[in-house]
């Protein structure tokens, strides 16, 4: 069957539909500044303590970022620690505001655990009832979806024990559970999903299957390449606040884990030759371009 035309024989198929659209995103904050040795770095927090000011240095976490983002795509967002990605994706949720620039969104993004108003007191059955009302169900609703939620955690018996004994992992598969229950149109997942046995992993992964079958937009956070290639149609390499690379998650996976390989192997002139190369749009297509 022919594409749509118009008058003049034009291409008039819709094409996708942008979601979100991250526009020269600036994040600016005040670093306190030393330049003491050491030794004497004890010595001069006692007397900043009376003195009139602290010396502090302006630490651009966020460099004009700009990209736009379509329904349909999981894009993964991966750089070492430092690089921004937590920054950015507060940002597109509305948690933290820019130092300049703007975030327009289709929809409310929903960011992992943070609009679950979950109480560390209370067992994790009762967080999951306050997490589903915090999002907007009514209370019927969230009875309704309860099971789904605590099947999907998969902690066990220890959903009926408070939030305050679970381990790091166990808050983030809950907390992901909770927010995936929304179904939300866009939603932000920072580093939760590498926390979990091969079980939650599936589960996880079809959830999001799911998200992205009804034409939803996620957007994955982590410094490990692998969860971002195989999790990821498209993904974003940020370092030290800017895009190093934006393309299909595989490639730039690759890339970046060839980079990241050369840095942990001391081969700093090699990676600063694969940063160059990315940022020039050359990426590496395969394990042997490696």
């Amino acid at each position: 069957m022919d594409a749509p035309t118009d008058a003049i024989g034009q291409d008039t198929t819709p094409g996708p539909f942008p979601t979100v659209v991250v526009d020269n995103v600036v994040v600016r904050y005040r670093s306190e500044m030393s330049s003491d040795k050491p030794s004497r770095k004890r010595i001069r927090r006692m007397l900043e303590l009376v003195a009139p000011g602290r010396r502090r240095a302006t630490v651009e976490a966020l460099k004009g970022v700009s990209f736009t983002v379509y329904e349909g795509e999981h894009l993964g967002i991966l750089g070492s620690n430092g690089s921004g990605k937590s920054t950015l994706l507060r940002v597109i949720a509305g948690v933290q505001q820019p130092t300049s620039g703007q975030v327009r969104a289709a929809a409310t993004p929903v960011l992992l655990g943070v609009q679950a108003a979950l109480v560390q007191q209370l067992s994790g059955r009762r967080n999951v009832m306050l997490g589903l009302l915090a999002l907007g169900f009514t209370p019927e609703q969230a009875e309704e979806r309860l099971p789904a939620v605590v099947e999907l955690a998969g902690i066990g018996s220890a959903i009926n024990r408070p939030m305050n004994t679970y381990s790091s992992g166990m808050s983030a598969r809950l907390t992901f559970a909770i927010a995936a229950a929304a179904e939300p149109e866009i939603l932000l997942i920072d580093e939760a999903l590498g926390t979990g046995d091969a079980a939650f992993a599936k589960r996880s992964e079809e959830t999001i299957e799911r998200i992205r079958e009804q034409a939803g937009t996620i957007f994955l956070v982590s410094h490990a390449a692998q969860t971002i290639e195989t999790m990821c149609t498209r993904a974003i390499w940020l370092h030290m606040g800017e895009i190093i690379a934006d393309g299909d998650a595989k490639t730039v996976a690759r890339t970046y884990r060839w980079w990241a390989w050369n840095m942990a192997s001391n081969e700093k002139d090699v990676a600063d030759k694969v940063m160059q190369q990315a940022r020039d749009g050359f990426l590496v297509a395969s394990m042997e371009d490696q």
